[in-house]
C-alpha cells in the first residue's frame, strides 16, 4: 500500500523499478519516518503556542497538559483589543506591498541589465553584487541607519521598501531566469522600436510570471518577519509593524499567555501565505539554479 503510488513513477530519486530491491524499500521507509519526525518537531512549537493561547494564566501555570480546559476564543478578542493590532496589521501590509513592488522592479531591472542589455563593464558590477552576498547584513546595519537618518527618512516606510529593492539574491534569481527567455521576442521588440524600459515592462516581466511570483513570496515573508530595521526606523512614529508592536507588548505588563496570543496573531499571515503558495515556494528552491 505504501509503495502503490510509485507504480507509474519513472523519474525522481526513487522510481518504480527501484522498488524491486528490498534494501531500497527499507531505505525509503526510513527516509519517510525521518521526514515525518522532522515535520512533527517543526510544527510542535506552533501547535503548542496556539493551544496554550486558549488558557488563562492560572490554567497555564497549574495545568501541565498541552490541551486547554476550554477553547475560549473570547480571550483572543480581548488580547486583540488590548494590542490594537489592526493598525499594526495595516502598517505591515503597507510595508509588505511596497517591499514586494520594489523587489520586483529594482532587482528585476538590474538583472535585466546583466542578462539582456549587458552594457560595458556589467561583469564588474555583477561581480560586486555577488560579492555582497558574502557580507553579513549586520555589518552594514549601522552605516545604513546613519545614512537613512541623514536623508531624514526615519519614521517613513520608504527605506524599508528600498532595502528590499537592493537584494543580491533576488538579482541572481532574476538573472538566471531572464537568460533562459527566448531572445527572438526581445529582438522583435527592438525592431518595433521599444526602448529598454518598455521591453522590460511589456516583454520581460509578462514572460517571467513564475519567477516574479517566487520573488513576491520571498519578499513578503522577509518584509513581514523583519524586526530590527522597522524598529530602528518606525519606533515611536505610530507606524509600527506587527513585529515591533509584538516586541513592545512583550516588554509591558502582559502575562505570558497574552504574549503567546500576540505571537499567534503575528504568525497567521506567513502560515496562510505558505499554505496558499506552497507549490510556488517549493519551485523557488530550484528556479535560480535551473534554466527554462
Amino acid at each position: 500500500m505504501f509503495f502503490k503510488k510509485y507504480s507509474n513513477k519513472e523519474d525522481g530519486a526513487i522510481r518504480f523499478y527501484d522498488l524491486h530491491s528490498t534494501r531500497t524499500k527499507i531505505l525509503s521507509i526510513i527516509i519517510f519516518i525521518i521526514c515525518l519526525l522532522i515535520i512533527i518537531m517543526t510544527l510542535f512549537p506552533i501547535v503548542w503556542a496556539f493551544l496554550a493561547s486558549f488558557r488563562t494564566i492560572k490554567d497555564f501555570n497549574n495545568n501541565p497538559s498541552i490541551l486547554p480546559e476550554v477553547f475560549n476564543f473570547g480571550l483572543f478578542v480581548q488580547t486583540w483589543k488590548e494590542l490594537k493590532f489592526f493598525n499594526n496589521y495595516i502598517n505591515s501590509f503597507i510595508v509588505v506591498l511596497g517591499s514586494a513592488l520594489c523587489a520586483i522592479f529594482f532587482n528585476g531591472l538590474l538583472a535585466y541589465a546583466f542578462a539582456i542589455v549587458k552594457p560595458r563593464g556589467y561583469k564588474i558590477v555583477f561581480g560586486l553584487v555577488m560579492w555582497s552576498l558574502l557580507i553579513p547584513p549586520m555589518t552594514s546595519m549601522v552605516a545604513l541607519f546613519v545614512n537613512i537618518n541623514k536623508l531624514h527618512l526615519t519614521r517613513s516606510f520608504i527605506p524599508l521598501w528600498l532595502m528590499m529593492g537592493a537584494n543580491a539574491f533576488f538579482v541572481m534569481l532574476f538573472k538566471q531566469f531572464f537568460e533562459s527567455l527566448p531572445m527572438e521576442l526581445i529582438e522583435a521588440a527592438k525592431l518595433d522600436g521599444a526602448g529598454y524600459l518598455q521591453t522590460f515592462l511589456r516583454i520581460i516581466i509578462p514572460l517571467s510570471k513564475s519567477i516574479v511570483m517566487v520573488i513576491i513570496i520571498f519578499s513578503i515573508n522577509a518584509a513581514w518577519s523583519d524586526f530590527l530595521m522597522p524598529y530602528l526606523i518606525l519606533n515611536g512614529s505610530g507606524k509600527e509593524t506587527v513585529m515591533v508592536r509584538l516586541f513592545s507588548f512583550q516588554g509591558s505588563n502582559a502575562t505570558a499567555v497574552e504574549v503567546l496570543r500576540a505571537v499567534v496573531f503575528s504568525i497567521i499571515p506567513p502560515i496562510v501565505l505558505f499554505i496558499v503558495f506552497q507549490k510556488k515556494i517549493t519551485e523557488g528552491a530550484t528556479t535560480g539554479a535551473l534554466k527554462g
